[in-house]
Protein backbone atom coordinates (compact mmCIF):
# COMPACT_ATOMS: atom_id res chain seq x y z
CA UNK A 1 0.00 0.00 0.00
CA UNK A 2 1.48 3.40 -1.09
CA UNK A 3 1.17 6.39 1.16
CA UNK A 4 -1.60 7.67 -0.63
CA UNK A 5 -3.84 4.87 -0.09
CA UNK A 6 -2.20 5.06 3.47
CA UNK A 7 -3.48 8.60 4.21
CA UNK A 8 -6.65 8.21 2.71
CA UNK A 9 -7.12 4.70 4.84
CA UNK A 10 -5.51 6.27 7.65
CA UNK A 11 -8.72 9.29 7.07
CA UNK A 12 -11.73 6.83 6.92
CA UNK A 13 -10.50 5.33 10.20
CA UNK A 14 -10.87 8.33 12.08
CA UNK A 15 -14.26 9.27 10.39
CA UNK A 16 -13.04 11.24 7.94
CA UNK A 17 -14.98 10.46 4.54
CA UNK A 18 -15.62 13.50 2.49
CA UNK A 19 -12.69 14.94 0.44
CA UNK A 20 -13.26 18.60 -1.83
CA UNK A 21 -10.52 18.69 -4.10
CA UNK A 22 -8.70 20.38 -6.32
CA UNK A 23 -5.64 18.91 -7.39
CA UNK A 24 -2.78 18.19 -9.57
CA UNK A 25 0.01 16.20 -10.47
CA UNK A 26 2.06 15.89 -6.59
CA UNK A 27 -1.50 14.57 -5.33
CA UNK A 28 -2.35 11.96 -8.45
CA UNK A 29 -1.42 9.12 -6.14
CA UNK A 30 -4.23 10.21 -3.59
CA UNK A 31 -6.70 10.70 -6.41
CA UNK A 32 -6.16 7.22 -7.84
CA UNK A 33 -6.51 5.65 -4.39
CA UNK A 34 -9.79 6.80 -4.46
CA UNK A 35 -10.98 3.87 -6.09
CA UNK A 36 -9.15 1.51 -3.38
CA UNK A 37 -10.61 3.30 -0.73
CA UNK A 38 -14.67 4.03 -1.28
CA UNK A 39 -15.19 5.09 1.97
CA UNK A 40 -14.38 8.20 1.09
CA UNK A 41 -16.33 10.49 -0.97
CA UNK A 42 -14.08 12.61 -2.77
CA UNK A 43 -16.06 16.25 -4.38
CA UNK A 44 -14.60 18.09 -7.08
CA UNK A 45 -14.55 21.47 -7.04
CA UNK A 46 -12.92 23.83 -10.03
CA UNK A 47 -11.12 26.51 -7.41
CA UNK A 48 -9.54 25.84 -3.86
CA UNK A 49 -11.50 28.57 -2.45
CA UNK A 50 -14.91 26.44 -3.30
CA UNK A 51 -12.95 23.69 -1.44
CA UNK A 52 -11.88 24.89 1.43
CA UNK A 53 -15.30 26.58 2.16
CA UNK A 54 -17.11 23.61 1.42
CA UNK A 55 -15.46 21.71 4.22
CA UNK A 56 -15.89 24.66 6.51
CA UNK A 57 -20.08 24.16 5.51
CA UNK A 58 -19.72 20.39 6.02
CA UNK A 59 -17.87 20.58 9.10
CA UNK A 60 -20.32 23.11 10.46
CA UNK A 61 -23.62 20.84 10.21
CA UNK A 62 -21.46 17.42 10.41
CA UNK A 63 -20.22 18.68 13.56
CA UNK A 64 -17.28 16.48 12.43
CA UNK A 65 -13.87 17.63 10.05
CA UNK A 66 -13.73 16.71 6.20
CA UNK A 67 -10.89 16.38 3.96
CA UNK A 68 -9.38 18.96 1.88
CA UNK A 69 -6.71 18.41 -0.99
CA UNK A 70 -5.18 20.85 -2.38
CA UNK A 71 -1.91 21.17 -5.18
CA UNK A 72 1.02 22.93 -3.58
CA UNK A 73 1.34 26.48 -2.08
CA UNK A 74 -0.79 28.19 -5.03
CA UNK A 75 -3.07 25.99 -4.65
CA UNK A 76 -3.08 26.26 -0.56
CA UNK A 77 -2.71 30.20 -0.96
CA UNK A 78 -6.26 30.20 -3.31
CA UNK A 79 -7.99 28.27 -0.78
CA UNK A 80 -6.67 30.75 1.88
CA UNK A 81 -9.70 33.52 2.01
CA UNK A 82 -12.08 30.38 3.56
CA UNK A 83 -9.85 28.65 5.20
CA UNK A 84 -9.74 32.23 7.50
CA UNK A 85 -13.31 31.81 8.04
CA UNK A 86 -13.22 28.23 9.11
CA UNK A 87 -9.84 29.29 11.45
CA UNK A 88 -12.45 32.37 12.84
CA UNK A 89 -15.34 29.52 13.11
CA UNK A 90 -13.51 27.26 15.18
CA UNK A 91 -14.21 24.40 12.50
CA UNK A 92 -12.84 20.74 12.51
CA UNK A 93 -11.07 20.18 9.12
CA UNK A 94 -8.20 18.12 7.65
CA UNK A 95 -6.23 19.95 5.05
CA UNK A 96 -4.27 17.46 2.96
CA UNK A 97 -1.52 20.17 0.79
CA UNK A 98 0.71 17.90 -2.25
CA UNK A 99 4.34 19.12 -2.32
CA UNK A 100 7.01 18.23 -4.60
CA UNK A 101 9.16 15.13 -4.09
CA UNK A 102 11.70 15.94 -1.38
CA UNK A 103 14.72 15.52 -3.65
CA UNK A 104 12.96 17.61 -6.25
CA UNK A 105 12.55 20.68 -4.43
CA UNK A 106 16.46 21.33 -3.99
CA UNK A 107 15.82 22.53 -7.89
CA UNK A 108 13.32 25.24 -7.52
CA UNK A 109 10.76 24.20 -9.89
CA UNK A 110 8.32 26.90 -11.08
CA UNK A 111 5.58 25.89 -8.39
CA UNK A 112 8.33 25.74 -5.13
CA UNK A 113 7.00 27.89 -2.39
CA UNK A 114 7.02 28.01 1.44
CA UNK A 115 3.78 26.09 2.13
CA UNK A 116 4.36 25.62 5.58
CA UNK A 117 5.04 29.75 5.92
CA UNK A 118 1.30 29.49 4.36
CA UNK A 119 -0.41 27.19 5.87
CA UNK A 120 0.33 28.68 9.20
CA UNK A 121 -1.18 31.79 8.89
CA UNK A 122 -4.32 30.31 9.10
CA UNK A 123 -3.91 26.33 10.84
CA UNK A 124 -3.37 25.79 14.34
CA UNK A 125 -1.37 22.16 13.51
CA UNK A 126 1.22 21.69 10.59
CA UNK A 127 3.46 18.63 9.64
CA UNK A 128 5.11 17.66 6.87
CA UNK A 129 5.21 14.31 6.83
CA UNK A 130 8.58 12.64 5.48
CA UNK A 131 8.46 9.12 5.76
CA UNK A 132 5.03 6.74 5.48
CA UNK A 133 5.79 4.73 8.20
CA UNK A 134 4.50 7.97 9.82
CA UNK A 135 1.13 8.49 8.35
CA UNK A 136 -1.10 6.35 10.53
CA UNK A 137 -0.23 8.70 13.71
CA UNK A 138 0.25 12.17 11.75
CA UNK A 139 -3.33 11.71 10.60
CA UNK A 140 -4.36 10.96 14.14
CA UNK A 141 -2.85 14.04 15.33
CA UNK A 142 -4.32 15.76 12.36
CA UNK A 143 -7.53 15.05 13.18
CA UNK A 144 -7.48 15.14 16.71
CA UNK A 145 -6.62 18.82 16.16
CA UNK A 146 -9.07 19.51 13.75
CA UNK A 147 -11.90 17.97 16.63
CA UNK A 148 -10.79 20.50 19.07
CA UNK A 149 -11.35 23.37 17.04
CA UNK A 150 -8.57 24.16 14.22
CA UNK A 151 -7.69 23.59 10.73
CA UNK A 152 -5.35 21.50 11.06
CA UNK A 153 -2.79 20.71 7.57
CA UNK A 154 -0.90 17.91 6.56
CA UNK A 155 2.04 18.31 3.30
CA UNK A 156 2.43 15.43 1.84
CA UNK A 157 5.63 15.34 -0.68
CA UNK A 158 5.18 13.40 -3.81
CA UNK A 159 7.63 10.70 -3.16
CA UNK A 160 6.30 9.83 0.34
CA UNK A 161 2.69 9.66 -1.32
CA UNK A 162 3.95 6.95 -3.90
CA UNK A 163 6.07 4.93 -1.88
CA UNK A 164 5.00 1.77 -0.01
CA UNK A 165 4.39 2.40 3.69
CA UNK A 166 5.98 -0.55 6.00
CA UNK A 167 3.27 -3.07 7.07
CA UNK A 168 3.61 -2.15 10.41
CA UNK A 169 3.08 1.70 10.08
CA UNK A 170 5.45 2.53 13.02
CA UNK A 171 2.87 4.74 14.66
CA UNK A 172 4.17 3.79 18.12
CA UNK A 173 6.96 5.42 18.19
CA UNK A 174 8.19 6.83 21.38
CA UNK A 175 9.82 10.04 19.37
CA UNK A 176 6.63 10.30 17.36
CA UNK A 177 4.15 11.63 20.11
CA UNK A 178 1.01 13.40 18.53
CA UNK A 179 0.46 16.84 19.87
CA UNK A 180 -1.18 17.49 23.02
CA UNK A 181 -5.30 18.92 21.82
CA UNK A 182 -7.83 18.82 24.25
CA UNK A 183 -10.62 16.83 23.08
CA UNK A 184 -13.66 18.17 22.74
CA UNK A 185 -14.77 16.10 26.17
CA UNK A 186 -11.69 17.79 27.60
CA UNK A 187 -12.50 21.16 26.65
CA UNK A 188 -16.42 20.94 27.76
CA UNK A 189 -15.05 20.81 31.65
CA UNK A 190 -16.90 23.93 33.12
CA UNK A 191 -14.16 26.15 35.29
CA UNK A 192 -15.85 26.46 38.67
CA UNK A 193 -14.64 29.45 39.72
CA UNK A 194 -16.05 31.53 36.64
CA UNK A 195 -19.13 29.94 37.35
CA UNK A 196 -18.66 31.81 40.59
CA UNK A 197 -17.49 34.63 39.39
CA UNK A 198 -20.46 35.17 36.76
CA UNK A 199 -23.17 34.40 39.57
CA UNK A 200 -22.40 36.82 41.61
CA UNK A 201 -22.17 39.50 38.82
CA UNK A 202 -25.71 38.83 37.85
CA UNK A 203 -26.32 38.73 41.71
CA UNK A 204 -24.93 41.60 42.48
CA UNK A 205 -28.03 43.74 40.69
CA UNK A 206 -26.17 45.71 38.20
CA UNK A 207 -27.18 45.76 34.40
CA UNK A 208 -25.75 42.64 33.21
CA UNK A 209 -24.89 41.71 29.07
CA UNK A 210 -24.75 38.04 28.45
CA UNK A 211 -22.70 37.33 25.06
CA UNK A 212 -23.15 33.81 23.54
CA UNK A 213 -21.30 32.56 20.74
CA UNK A 214 -18.99 28.95 19.94
CA UNK A 215 -21.48 25.68 20.75
CA UNK A 216 -23.64 27.61 23.09
CA UNK A 217 -25.59 29.20 19.52
CA UNK A 218 -27.70 25.72 19.47
CA UNK A 219 -30.96 24.75 21.16
CA UNK A 220 -28.99 23.30 24.81
CA UNK A 221 -26.98 26.61 24.91
CA UNK A 222 -29.23 29.16 23.61
CA UNK A 223 -31.88 27.53 26.13
CA UNK A 224 -29.61 27.94 29.13
CA UNK A 225 -28.70 31.33 27.95
CA UNK A 226 -32.39 32.40 28.33
CA UNK A 227 -33.17 30.35 31.46
CA UNK A 228 -30.03 32.75 33.21
CA UNK A 229 -32.03 35.88 31.53
CA UNK A 230 -35.37 34.70 33.13
CA UNK A 231 -33.92 34.09 36.79
CA UNK A 232 -32.22 37.54 36.66
CA UNK A 233 -33.15 39.94 34.32
CA UNK A 234 -29.74 39.76 32.36
CA UNK A 235 -29.54 40.75 28.73
CA UNK A 236 -28.33 38.18 25.99
CA UNK A 237 -27.23 38.90 23.33
CA UNK A 238 -25.41 36.47 20.37
CA UNK A 239 -22.07 37.27 18.67
CA UNK A 240 -22.51 38.96 15.22
CA UNK A 241 -21.27 36.37 13.13
CA UNK A 242 -22.02 32.69 14.93
CA UNK A 243 -20.65 29.91 13.81
CA UNK A 244 -23.89 28.07 13.25
CA UNK A 245 -27.58 29.49 15.39
CA UNK A 246 -30.59 27.64 15.41
CA UNK A 247 -33.69 30.29 15.58
CA UNK A 248 -37.10 30.20 14.58
CA UNK A 249 -40.55 29.01 15.85
CA UNK A 250 -40.10 26.65 19.43
CA UNK A 251 -36.32 28.07 19.36
CA UNK A 252 -35.18 31.09 22.67
CA UNK A 253 -35.40 34.17 20.46
CA UNK A 254 -31.61 35.76 20.99
CA UNK A 255 -30.99 39.02 19.08
CA UNK A 256 -27.29 38.85 17.68
CA UNK A 257 -25.17 41.99 18.37
CA UNK A 258 -25.08 44.58 15.41
CA UNK A 259 -22.19 44.53 12.87
CA UNK A 260 -21.81 48.45 13.07
CA UNK A 261 -20.19 49.20 15.91
CA UNK A 262 -22.45 52.49 16.61
CA UNK A 263 -25.59 50.03 16.69
CA UNK A 264 -23.90 47.65 18.99
CA UNK A 265 -22.83 50.07 21.56
CA UNK A 266 -26.49 51.35 21.78
CA UNK A 267 -27.05 47.52 22.09
CA UNK A 268 -24.35 47.19 24.83
CA UNK A 269 -24.77 50.45 26.56
CA UNK A 270 -25.35 51.14 30.57
CA UNK A 271 -23.81 47.23 31.06
CA UNK A 272 -21.60 46.97 34.24
CA UNK A 273 -21.07 43.47 33.80
CA UNK A 274 -20.09 41.33 30.15
CA UNK A 275 -20.87 37.57 30.81
CA UNK A 276 -18.66 36.20 27.90
CA UNK A 277 -19.81 32.17 26.84
CA UNK A 278 -18.16 31.17 23.77
CA UNK A 279 -18.13 34.84 22.25
CA UNK A 280 -14.71 37.11 21.98
CA UNK A 281 -15.13 40.73 24.04
CA UNK A 282 -16.60 42.45 21.13
CA UNK A 283 -14.96 44.95 18.82
CA UNK A 284 -15.28 47.24 15.66
CA UNK A 285 -14.99 45.49 12.88
CA UNK A 286 -12.69 47.89 11.50
CA UNK A 287 -11.17 51.13 12.36
CA UNK A 288 -12.97 54.52 12.14
CA UNK A 289 -11.50 58.43 12.70
CA UNK A 290 -13.00 59.33 16.07
CA UNK A 291 -14.14 56.01 17.22
CA UNK A 292 -13.60 53.48 19.92
CA UNK A 293 -12.18 50.01 18.53
CA UNK A 294 -13.32 48.39 22.28
CA UNK A 295 -17.44 48.47 21.83
CA UNK A 296 -17.00 47.14 25.88
CA UNK A 297 -18.88 50.29 27.98
CA UNK A 298 -16.46 52.43 29.84
CA UNK A 299 -16.50 51.07 33.35
CA UNK A 300 -18.15 47.96 32.06
CA UNK A 301 -16.55 44.34 33.44
CA UNK A 302 -15.78 41.49 31.59
CA UNK A 303 -16.06 38.09 32.91
CA UNK A 304 -14.73 34.86 30.58
CA UNK A 305 -16.97 32.25 31.93
CA UNK A 306 -15.92 29.85 29.09
CA UNK A 307 -14.63 29.31 25.57
CA UNK A 308 -16.17 28.95 22.04
CA UNK A 309 -16.32 24.89 22.49
CA UNK A 310 -17.10 24.46 26.41
CA UNK A 311 -19.99 27.38 25.98
CA UNK A 312 -22.99 25.16 26.67
CA UNK A 313 -21.78 23.11 29.51
CA UNK A 314 -20.80 26.19 31.07
CA UNK A 315 -23.89 28.22 30.43
CA UNK A 316 -25.93 25.42 31.76
CA UNK A 317 -23.98 24.91 34.69
CA UNK A 318 -24.66 28.61 35.57
CA UNK A 319 -28.34 28.17 34.94
CA UNK A 320 -28.47 25.55 37.75
CA UNK A 321 -26.66 27.60 40.08
CA UNK A 322 -29.19 29.92 39.81
CA UNK A 323 -31.72 27.34 40.56
CA UNK A 324 -35.13 27.54 39.99
CA UNK A 325 -37.84 25.51 36.97
CA UNK A 326 -37.72 28.32 35.06
CA UNK A 327 -40.11 28.33 31.72
CA UNK A 328 -37.83 29.48 28.63
CA UNK A 329 -39.89 31.74 26.35
CA UNK A 330 -39.52 30.77 22.76
CA UNK A 331 -40.31 32.27 19.10
CA UNK A 332 -44.02 31.92 17.94
CA UNK A 333 -45.11 30.19 14.54
CA UNK A 334 -45.64 33.65 12.93
CA UNK A 335 -44.66 33.79 9.11
CA UNK A 336 -44.71 36.87 7.33
CA UNK A 337 -47.66 38.06 5.11
CA UNK A 338 -46.68 37.50 1.46
CA UNK A 339 -45.47 41.17 0.18
CA UNK A 340 -46.74 42.03 -3.69
CA UNK A 341 -45.27 44.31 -6.25
CA UNK A 342 -41.91 45.54 -7.27
CA UNK A 343 -39.04 43.87 -4.99
CA UNK A 344 -37.25 45.03 -2.32
CA UNK A 345 -34.51 43.81 0.41
CA UNK A 346 -37.63 43.53 2.55
CA UNK A 347 -40.16 42.31 0.52
CA UNK A 348 -37.58 39.84 -0.50
CA UNK A 349 -37.11 39.20 2.83
CA UNK A 350 -40.33 38.61 3.53
CA UNK A 351 -41.28 36.37 0.97
CA UNK A 352 -38.25 34.17 2.01
CA UNK A 353 -39.82 33.93 5.69
CA UNK A 354 -43.17 33.36 4.55
CA UNK A 355 -41.73 30.48 2.53
CA UNK A 356 -39.01 28.62 3.97
CA UNK A 357 -39.11 25.00 4.67
CA UNK A 358 -39.30 23.39 7.43
CA UNK A 359 -36.14 22.51 9.36
CA UNK A 360 -33.99 24.40 6.52
CA UNK A 361 -30.20 25.25 6.72
CA UNK A 362 -29.71 28.73 5.59
CA UNK A 363 -26.15 29.88 4.38
CA UNK A 364 -26.16 33.82 4.87
CA UNK A 365 -23.69 35.96 2.99
CA UNK A 366 -26.69 38.43 1.66
CA UNK A 367 -24.72 41.30 3.45
CA UNK A 368 -26.58 44.46 3.15
CA UNK A 369 -29.06 43.50 0.64
CA UNK A 370 -30.30 40.73 3.11
CA UNK A 371 -31.16 43.67 6.02
CA UNK A 372 -34.49 42.32 6.42
CA UNK A 373 -33.98 38.48 6.53
CA UNK A 374 -33.33 38.04 10.70
CA UNK A 375 -36.85 39.54 11.37
CA UNK A 376 -38.86 38.05 8.58
CA UNK A 377 -37.73 34.75 9.66
CA UNK A 378 -37.81 35.07 13.09
CA UNK A 379 -41.14 33.36 13.28
CA UNK A 380 -40.60 30.72 10.30
CA UNK A 381 -40.01 26.93 11.27
CA UNK A 382 -36.90 26.07 12.99
CA UNK A 383 -34.01 26.28 11.22
CA UNK A 384 -30.39 26.80 11.43
CA UNK A 385 -27.91 29.80 9.65
CA UNK A 386 -24.54 29.33 9.11
CA UNK A 387 -22.96 33.14 8.41
CA UNK A 388 -19.73 34.58 7.44
CA UNK A 389 -17.89 34.31 10.50
CA UNK A 390 -14.71 34.89 9.47
CA UNK A 391 -15.72 38.33 7.46
CA UNK A 392 -13.99 37.46 4.04
CA UNK A 393 -16.13 37.09 1.00
CA UNK A 394 -16.58 34.24 -1.31
CA UNK A 395 -17.86 31.50 1.26
CA UNK A 396 -21.87 31.16 0.94
CA UNK A 397 -22.24 29.09 -2.07
CA UNK A 398 -18.91 26.86 -1.60
CA UNK A 399 -20.91 26.51 2.38
CA UNK A 400 -23.64 25.76 1.18
CA UNK A 401 -22.05 22.72 -0.80
CA UNK A 402 -20.86 21.11 2.20
CA UNK A 403 -23.71 21.84 4.57
CA UNK A 404 -26.14 19.93 1.70
CA UNK A 405 -23.49 17.14 1.64
CA UNK A 406 -23.39 16.84 5.43
CA UNK A 407 -26.97 17.16 6.15
CA UNK A 408 -29.11 15.19 3.42
CA UNK A 409 -32.57 15.56 3.50
CA UNK A 410 -32.24 19.03 4.60
CA UNK A 411 -33.01 21.98 2.27
CA UNK A 412 -30.18 24.47 1.77
CA UNK A 413 -31.26 28.04 0.92
CA UNK A 414 -28.21 29.94 0.19
CA UNK A 415 -28.73 33.87 0.48
CA UNK A 416 -25.92 35.42 -1.46
CA UNK A 417 -24.53 39.09 -2.58
CA UNK A 418 -24.19 40.04 -6.19
CA UNK A 419 -20.28 41.20 -5.74
CA UNK A 420 -19.74 38.88 -3.36
CA UNK A 421 -21.26 35.71 -5.83
CA UNK A 422 -18.35 36.43 -8.26
CA UNK A 423 -15.86 35.29 -6.17
CA UNK A 424 -16.79 31.18 -5.76
CA UNK A 425 -19.62 31.30 -8.69
CA UNK A 426 -18.05 27.84 -9.75
CA UNK A 427 -19.40 26.10 -6.64
CA UNK A 428 -22.73 26.16 -8.52
CA UNK A 429 -21.11 23.82 -11.21
CA UNK A 430 -19.79 21.84 -8.12
CA UNK A 431 -23.58 21.47 -6.92
CA UNK A 432 -24.59 20.85 -10.09
CA UNK A 433 -22.59 17.95 -10.58
CA UNK A 434 -23.52 16.83 -7.18
CA UNK A 435 -26.82 17.28 -7.42
CA UNK A 436 -27.08 19.15 -4.18
CA UNK A 437 -30.52 20.25 -2.91
CA UNK A 438 -29.35 23.81 -2.66
CA UNK A 439 -31.64 27.08 -3.86
CA UNK A 440 -29.36 29.88 -4.21
CA UNK A 441 -31.13 33.29 -4.01
CA UNK A 442 -28.53 35.90 -5.71
CA UNK A 443 -30.04 39.35 -4.34
CA UNK A 444 -28.57 41.43 -7.56
CA UNK A 445 -28.72 45.13 -6.25
CA UNK A 446 -25.54 45.87 -8.73
CA UNK A 447 -23.71 47.62 -6.12
CA UNK A 448 -20.89 46.94 -3.78
CA UNK A 449 -24.00 48.27 -1.09
CA UNK A 450 -21.55 47.84 1.71
CA UNK A 451 -18.95 49.86 0.59
CA UNK A 452 -20.84 53.07 -0.75
CA UNK A 453 -22.12 52.95 3.41
CA UNK A 454 -18.11 52.14 4.41
CA UNK A 455 -17.38 55.03 2.07
CA UNK A 456 -19.51 57.64 4.41
CA UNK A 457 -18.52 55.63 7.71
CA UNK A 458 -14.78 56.06 7.16
CA UNK A 459 -14.72 59.84 6.33
CA UNK A 460 -13.38 59.27 3.24
CA UNK A 461 -15.90 61.41 1.30
CA UNK A 462 -16.35 64.22 4.15
CA UNK A 463 -14.38 67.10 2.21
CA UNK A 464 -16.16 66.49 -1.30
CA UNK A 465 -19.09 63.84 -2.75
CA UNK A 466 -16.91 60.76 -4.31
CA UNK A 467 -16.94 60.89 -7.93
CA UNK A 468 -17.29 59.10 -10.80
CA UNK A 469 -13.72 57.31 -10.53
CA UNK A 470 -14.72 56.37 -6.88
CA UNK A 471 -18.13 55.39 -7.65
CA UNK A 472 -17.01 53.40 -10.82
CA UNK A 473 -14.85 50.90 -8.41
CA UNK A 474 -18.25 50.19 -6.15
CA UNK A 475 -20.49 49.65 -9.01
CA UNK A 476 -21.27 46.25 -10.55
CA UNK A 477 -23.07 47.65 -13.46
CA UNK A 478 -21.65 48.19 -17.07
CA UNK A 479 -21.80 44.84 -18.04
CA UNK A 480 -24.74 43.88 -15.90
CA UNK A 481 -24.15 40.50 -14.96
CA UNK A 482 -25.96 38.33 -15.97
CA UNK A 483 -26.92 35.09 -12.96
CA UNK A 484 -29.71 33.15 -14.83
CA UNK A 485 -27.06 32.67 -18.16
CA UNK A 486 -24.13 31.74 -15.74
CA UNK A 487 -25.95 29.23 -13.65
CA UNK A 488 -27.70 27.61 -16.67
CA UNK A 489 -24.12 27.31 -18.13
CA UNK A 490 -23.14 25.61 -15.28
CA UNK A 491 -25.84 23.10 -15.57
CA UNK A 492 -27.97 24.68 -12.54
CA UNK A 493 -31.81 25.54 -13.23
CA UNK A 494 -32.50 29.54 -12.83
CA UNK A 495 -34.53 32.13 -13.24
CA UNK A 496 -34.85 35.72 -12.27
CA UNK A 497 -37.58 37.80 -10.13
CA UNK A 498 -38.60 41.11 -10.37
CA UNK A 499 -41.89 41.63 -8.43
CA UNK A 500 -42.53 39.62 -5.53
CA UNK A 501 -45.42 37.50 -6.89
CA UNK A 502 -42.21 36.08 -9.78
CA UNK A 503 -40.23 35.57 -6.35
CA UNK A 504 -42.84 33.79 -4.55
CA UNK A 505 -43.04 31.56 -7.73
CA UNK A 506 -39.64 30.89 -8.11
CA UNK A 507 -39.30 29.90 -4.11
CA UNK A 508 -41.89 27.46 -4.47
CA UNK A 509 -41.02 25.47 -7.70
CA UNK A 510 -37.18 25.20 -6.37
CA UNK A 511 -38.57 24.12 -2.56
CA UNK A 512 -40.36 21.95 -4.62
CA UNK A 513 -38.18 19.73 -6.72
CA UNK A 514 -34.88 18.42 -5.31
CA UNK A 515 -31.57 19.37 -6.90
CA UNK A 516 -29.64 22.88 -7.00
CA UNK A 517 -31.74 25.98 -7.95
CA UNK A 518 -30.82 29.26 -8.59
CA UNK A 519 -33.07 32.51 -8.50
CA UNK A 520 -31.62 36.30 -9.56
CA UNK A 521 -33.78 38.82 -6.94
CA UNK A 522 -33.74 41.88 -9.18
CA UNK A 523 -33.48 45.16 -6.16
CA UNK A 524 -32.52 48.58 -6.15
CA UNK A 525 -29.32 49.84 -3.90
CA UNK A 526 -30.07 50.99 -0.93
CA UNK A 527 -27.74 53.32 -1.04
CA UNK A 528 -27.31 56.18 -3.98
CA UNK A 529 -24.84 55.67 -5.88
Amino acid sequence: MNGARSLLSALVAHGVDVCFANPGTSEMHFVAGLDAVPQMRGVLTLFEGVATGAADGYARMADRPACVLLHLGPGLGNGLANLHNARRAHVPMVVVVGDHATYHKKYDAPLESDIDAVARTVSGWVRRTLDTGDIAVDVAAAVAAGRAGVVSTLILPADVSWTDSEPAERSLRSDHVPDPFPTPAAAAVVDDDAVRDAVAALDSGAATVLLIGGDATRDAGLSAAARIAEATGARVLCETFPTRLRRGAGVPAIERLAYFAEAAEEQLAGAEHLILAGAASPVSFFAYPGRPSDLVPAGCEVHTLATHSGATAALEALADELGGDTVVPVAPLRRPEMPTGALTAFSTAAAIGALLPEDAVIVDESNTAGIGVAAATAGAPAHDVLTLTGGAIGYGMPAAIGAAIAAPGRPVLSLQADGSAMYTLSALWTQAREQLDVTTVILNNGAYDILRIELQRVGAADDAPAGPQAQRLLDLGSPTIDFVKIAEGMGVPARRATTAEELAAALTAAFAEPGPHLIEVVLPSLVSG
